[in-house]
């Protein structure tokens, strides 16, 4: 039976309720066959395009099943970068938020010492990539014993960047015991094999949306000498006027060039690229995400499974040199159920590169003149009106879920002995008050942050002030 609606699933109602103020209306088709099969605790190898629901397909079913009850990671997410392993754990923490659900990320480039205390505590699931995974594996900092579920996400790209031996490595230290899935857009020989491997008897599902993100996004192309392609970047930008924009380039320095050109240019814009600091990638996606420029001049760092809302524009500056990223780029644009628009620049020695795409989407991209400046200079006063706008502010996924929850900041942690138990304690104690409306609780070495659920925040804020935590008054503070 095909389940046309969440609540017909067997799911607790506090996933129910994440669900619903996610704004997540029906299951997608991916969903519809994913979440039934994990569910019923079968292996599964999913080939879905991008932009499809496959985060959610697996977030879901892991978020019912984890024991809330147990204290070490019950289940691992790999991904292959670092910005999808935050963005996938925002997504489970946002789907497990009333059903108290701690999701951790661990990946490079950030501090070794701040994950391990975070694995200390009571962690339901761990999100990481491969490398800093089997770091915390090799130093004892990840107990993998309680693992009951394994999730390889976009495994065709961990393929491309060389991480299936570390996959392999990080699968052998984990219980036989465990429920394993597989997410992949494309299917490459290498990925089956390490399904033939490592699962027992998968459920294959593949999903061919007859409205693909492929046929739902308008696809375009310039022919266009290099020297030219800037001067064809402002004359297509001010013709599309989007209200925001990916521009995708090959290396990191043309993505500062593009950037240090726009922002001359006045362009609302900002860069990524592998070469900034984590930190800086995180803020910049963020800033984008909650539509505070409009335009983001990207590597493919930002290509894959990065899930922003209504981008109604990409811009291929450079033509990809491998056709899947080809894929994983315009599918920023013409997420679920949207439509999206494409346009890409090929230089005169490129078309290699085009047959390839051509080839693999099963269709040509239509070739455009180049726009005349009359057409260009009657576009010109509406594109400077935008430009000078401030763009809106877009609501984040978990904005709703924010509304009846309160993150509380208490003054002592670990190096006081405050423990979560504490905490607990004291919280149900006042009037009002039970278990259920307390959240997320983590213990720093000075600090303790607390989720009140359920529209008590206020009442539990206004207590503190008055009541003793673990023998002392507290300064507690909203965060």
């Amino acid at each position: 039976m095909i389940i046309e609606n969440f609540n017909d699933y067997k799911l607790s109602s506090e996933l129910l309720k994440a669900i619903s103020m996610l704004n997540f209306k029906s299951p997608t088709k991916v969903q519809k066959q994913v979440i039934p099969a994990v569910l019923d605790g079968n292996d599964v190898v999913v080939k879905s395009q991008t932009g499809s629901g496959k985060t959610a397909s697996f977030a879901i079913p892991i978020c019912e099943l984890v024991d809330w009850d147990e204290n070490k990671p019950q289940a691992l997410i790999l991904t292959p970068t670092r910005e999808l392993a935050i963005q996938v754990k925002e997504d489970v923490f946002n789907v497990g938020r009333f059903k108290r659900i701690k999701a951790s990320a661990i990946y490079g480039k950030a501090p070794f010492s701040r994950q391990e205390k975070e694995l200390k505590q009571k962690t339901h699931i761990v999100v990481g990539t491969p490398g800093r995974v089997i770091d915390h594996m090799e130093r004892g900092t990840f107990d993998t014993s309680k693992i009951k579920y394994l999730i390889v996400d976009e495994a065709d790209e961990m393929l491309n960047m060389g991480f299936v031996e570390q996959i392999e490595t990080i699968i052998k230290e984990l219980p036989k015991d465990r429920v394993t899935m597989l997410l992949s857009a494309t299917m490459p020989k290498d990925i089956k094999t390490l399904c033939n491997k490592y699962m027992k008897a998968p459920i294959s599902i593949e999903i061919e949306d007859e409205n693909s993100a492929t046929d739902r996004i308008v696809q375009e192309r310039y022919t266009v000498d290099r020297k030219d392609k800037m001067e064809l970047l402002r004359d297509v930008t001010i013709l599309e006027n989007p209200d925001s924009c990916m521009i995708f380039c090959n290396t990191k320095q043309k993505v500062e060039d593009v950037c240090y050109e726009l922002s001359n240019l006045k362009y609302n814009c900002d860069k990524i690229h592998g070469g900034m600091e984590q930190r800086d990638r995180l803020s910049v996606m963020n800033g984008f995400r909650e539509g505070k420029f409009r335009y983001l001049i990207a590597t493919d760092v930002a290509a894959r499974g990065i899930d922003i809302d209504n981008i109604s524009l990409v811009i291929n500056y450079d033509i990809p040199q491998d056709r899947e990223s080809y894929v994983h780029r315009i599918g920023r644009t013409g997420r679920i159920k949207n439509e999206g628009r494409a346009i890409t620049f090929v230089a005169k020695n490129e078309n290699k590169f085009l047959d390839d795409i051509h080839e693999y989407i099963g269709k040509e991209i239509l070739l455009k003149e180049k726009p005349d400046k009359e057409t260009v200079n009657n576009a010109k006063e509406e594109f400077i009106t935008k430009m000078n706008s401030k763009p809106k502010v877009k609501k984040t996924k978990g904005e709703k879920l924010n509304k009846e929850i309160m993150k509380l900041h208490i003054n002592a942690g670990k190096k006081t002995k405050m423990r979560a138990v504490d905490i607990v304690g004291t919280l149900c104690n006042i009037k009002g008050m039970t278990a259920a409306d307390i959240g997320i609780i983590n213990i720093l070495d000075v600090s303790t942050f607390v989720e009140i659920l359920n529209n008590k925040g206020e009442l539990v804020f206004q207590a503190l002030q008055n009541t003793t935590i673990k023998g002392r008054l507290r300064n507690v503070s909203k965060v």
